[in-house]
Parts: structure tokens; C-alpha cells; sequence
């Protein structure tokens, strides 16, 4: 006998169902309360750094600032495969870290997923040859589904004191730091919390005197955590709220004081970088943000994100001076002081004015953009995701487009900055058959 079944019934089912759906994604989304950590607690007091005897020209992610800009340089403005290229090197794995510039090295973090391999290497700086190769985890990568399509399980860049190098990754639902000597050898790794990865991991450590700072904000319980640079000690650590977001910290003297800031859970937030200690927070920008703040004098520049769109400025007190509907949701933006320089994902330059925020300029390049900006030479360098490489004039006045520069296939990561070169990770050929390269770039060669 045929079975009528009623709409009614229908309804109910699916409703049923979908409540499984949601219950179960809720059951995936485990809470992970934040342990806080105090300087009292830890013991572990802040110690003035002596200047290292390393050169250490581009020691972590934005630079030596932290913020993009290399004034003193005065990198090529135009390359190809046939010129002004010193050397190329073949990169294992793949990843989103940028270079960085330890005296005769450049390092940078990858992960052979097919391996389930993350690790630092090393290349000497001058041919471009590899020093050496330090497996940091091997196994309990991420699945799949909790990193990003375009994400990679080494996106953060690492970062250097000229004496040791440290790097954070996402391995067992957690984040693990660790600590490598200058021939990679492995000095402490310390896990800092656990993870909840909505689309993979992304923050760089920052260097604070003796302290290492990680940000890990996530929808199980986000978190700043400060470590010590020698012992990899705990010295502080601090809630952040629930929200999945990307930016890496940076740290700036504004307002007469040192401030620790970030984006990110729908806020701007000032912390004290030495005991971890909120300064301020201002409701703006974005719940799920990516780029790093930058700061002019006393003033804070902030854009992103998902899925609201802002780009604004703020006062050393965390007042909002202006604010812009413009985002830029992967890439930084930068300043040379006066202009506020950025390019939107989907391949949108911009000019803000530093003052009161409005456009002085705006110019489609096309394509689309994730690596962040730099400064040099009076210039903005910037390559977009299908092997353009863009430099164009660091002024207000109007766009001026310097030079476009093809090599590869894609640029994912940002560059490093010396005295007269670059250097960039880019991705050569498509789908399976892509490879990535460390390029420097040299004038005359």
C-alpha cells in the first residue's frame, strides 16, 4: 500500500535535520577556556635586550619596525627571469611566511603537506645556496577543512633576536613556539594553548626586548601570550574573546608609551607589552581581520576586514580620529608619514590622506592581491596572486606608476627589504606541478 506522507511531516523532517546540522557544527566549535597568565604568576620579568652583534637588516614579519618600511634602502625597481636577478632557490613545501634576514642567512617557514612536514630553512644570503633544514612537527597537521583554499600550514613568518629564531605553528589542535639556534638546532618549543582553526593559522611572532609575543585568536578562546626569548618560559597571557580572526600584533612607541596593538573580535585593542596588561580597546575595523596595524607619530592606521569594511585612524588614546568604508582584508596597509598606502584584495591602490582620511588617490591595477606592501626608496613595492610584481611612487599627489614587473606564477608572501635588493617567495607554474622559489632581486645582475 502506498504511504502518504504530509507536508507537515515534511516540514518537521527537515527542521529535525537541520537542527543535527547545527547541533553538530556547534558540537565541532569546542569551547577552550584561556588560562591567564600574570607577571606575578610567572615570575618572568622583561629585561632590557642589548643591541645583537648580528645585522640583522629584516628580522621579522613588516621588517625591523614592524611596519613595512625600509627608508634607508634602495632595492631595483624592475626585474624579469633574465634580470636583476642574483640567484634562485627552490623552496620544499609551500607557505605564506616571508623571508627574513639573519646577518648571512634568509629564513623562512614551510610545510610539505604531502610529508605533513613544517619547518624553517635556511639559505645563505649572498648564492642563494641552502644552509640548512630544521623539521619542526611531523604529523597532526590540520584537516582540510579547517585551512583556508588559498591558506597553507605555514603562514606565519618567523622572526629573530641575532641569536636565536622563532616560529609558531598550528600542530595537534594547538599552537607550539619554538625556538631554533643559527644552525637550526632546536633550543626550546613550548605549547602556548590550544586551537580552534576555522581556517588555519596566520600570526607572526613579534620580538619585545626578552619577550616573544604570539597572537592566537580563534572561536575556542583567543589569546596574546608573551614568552621568554631565552627559556621559552610563559610570562604572561591573556584572553582575547571567541572570534576567529588573523592579524599578527605590532608593537609601537605612541602616545610616549610602548603599545602593543591589534585587530580582530570587532575591536582595536592597546595592550602593555610587558605585562600584557589592556591599555585600551575602541569597537571598529572587523570581527575577522588579517593585516597589521601601522602607526605615524602619534597617530594608528588600521583596515580590514570580514565581514564589516573599514580602514580608519586613531588616536595614541584609541579615539577614532576618521574612518574610511574601504577595506583591505589580507593585505597591510602602510604610511610614509603623511599617506596611508594600500591595495585592496581585489586589486583597488590607495592613497589616504595621514590627516583626515580623504581619498587624495585611488587606481585599478586588476587581479587580486594577499602579500602586504612595503616602503622603500620612496616607493611602494607590492605583487599581486598571477606574477605581477607593481612599484609605483610613494606620494599623495597622484598614482604614478613606476615600473610592473612579471616573474612567476603567483606572490602570496610579502617581501623582505635590504639596502639594494629584494627578496620574494613566488610560486611558479599551476595545480600540481607549482613550485615555489626564494628570488633576490639585485641591481645590475
Amino acid at each position: 500500500m502506498k504511504r502518504s506522507i504530509s507536508r507537515q511531516s515534511i516540514h518537521l523532517s527537515w527542521t529535525f535535520g537541520l537542527a543535527v546540522v547545527f547541533l553538530g557544527f556547534s558540537a565541532c566549535r569546542k569551547s577552550t577556556p584561556v588560562e591567564e597568565v600574570s607577571i606575578s604568576d610567572s615570575g618572568v620579568a622583561l629585561q632590557i635586550r642589548e643591541t645583537p652583534a648580528v645585522d640583522l637588516p629584516w628580522p621579522q614579519w613588516r621588517g625591523p619596525t614592524m611596519d613595512g618600511r625600509a627608508d634607508d634602502a634602495a632595492p631595483p625597481t624592475t626585474w624579469d627571469e633574465s634580470t636583476n636577478i642574483a640567484w634562485q632557490a627552490n623552496v620544499p613545501g609551500r607557505g605564506h611566511s616571508s623571508p627574513i634576514v639573519i646577518g648571512d642567512q634568509v629564513v623562512l617557514g614551510t610545510a610539505d603537506d604531502a610529508k605533513q612536514q613544517q619547518m624553517l630553512v635556511s639559505f645563505d644570503l649572498e648564492t642563494g645556496e641552502e644552509k640548512w633544514r630544521r623539521v619542526i612537527h611531523e604529523g597532526n597537521f590540520p584537516s582540510a577543512r579547517e585551512v583556508h583554499n588559498k591558506a597553507t600550514n605555514a603562514n606565519g613568518t618567523p622572526a629573530s633576536d641575532g641569536e636565536l629564531i622563532v616560529t609558531a605553528f598550528l600542530n595537534q589542535e594547538r599552537i607550539f613556539v619554538t625556538a631554533v639556534d643559527l644552525n637550526g638546532e632546536v633550543v626550546w618549543q613550548t605549547d602556548v594553548g590550544a586551537f580552534g582553526s576555522k581556517f588555519g593559522y596566520a600570526p607572526s611572532p613579534v620580538l619585545y626586548q626578552s619577550f616573544v609575543i604570539i597572537a592566537a585568536d580563534n572561536f575556542g578562546g583567543g589569546y596574546l601570550v608573551a614568552l621568554d626569548l631565552e627559556s621559552g618560559e610563559i610570562a604572561w597571557r591573556r584572553s582575547r574573546g571567541d572570534a576567529s580572526s588573523y592579524s599578527s600584533p605590532m608593537i609601537a612607541n605612541v602616545g610616549g608609551m610602548d603599545q602593543l596593538l591589534i585587530t580582530g573580535g570587532d575591536r582595536v585593542a592597546s595592550y602593555d607589552p610587558a605585562t600584557g596588561e589592556p591599555r585600551w580597546e575602541t569597537p571598529g575595523i572587523a570581527e575577522a581581520t588579517c593585516g597589521t596595524i601601522v602607526t605615524a607619530g602619534d597617530r594608528i592606521f588600521a583596515s580590514g576586514g570580514y565581514p564589516d569594511k573599514q580602514t580608519a585612524c586613531f588616536s595614541a588614546e584609541g579615539e577614532e580620529i576618521w574612518s574610511d568604508r574601504t577595506a583591505l582584508y589580507e593585505p597591510s596597509v602602510v604610511t610614509n608619514g603623511t599617506s596611508l598606502f594600500g591595495v585592496t584584495d581585489n586589486g583597488v591602490a590607495m592613497c589616504w590622506s595621514n590627516d583626515d582620511g580623504s581619498v587624495q588617490w585611488k587606481e585599478r591595477l586588476g587581479g587580486n592581491f594577499s602579500g602586504s606592501p612595503v616602503l622603500a626608496g620612496g616607493n611602494v613595492y607590492v605583487s599581486d596572486l598571477s606574477g605581477n610584481h607593481y612599484v609605483f611612487a610613494a606620494t599623495g599627489d597622484d598614482y604614478q606608476l613606476i615600473s610592473k614587473n612579471r616573474l612567476g606564477s603567483d606572490c602570496y608572501a610579502s617581501p623582505a627589504v635590504l639596502a639594494d635588493s629584494l627578496l620574494l617567495r613566488i610560486g611558479f607554474g599551476e595545480g600540481g606541478s607549482r613550485k615555489e622559489r626564494l628570488v633576490k632581486i639585485t641591481e645590475g645582475l
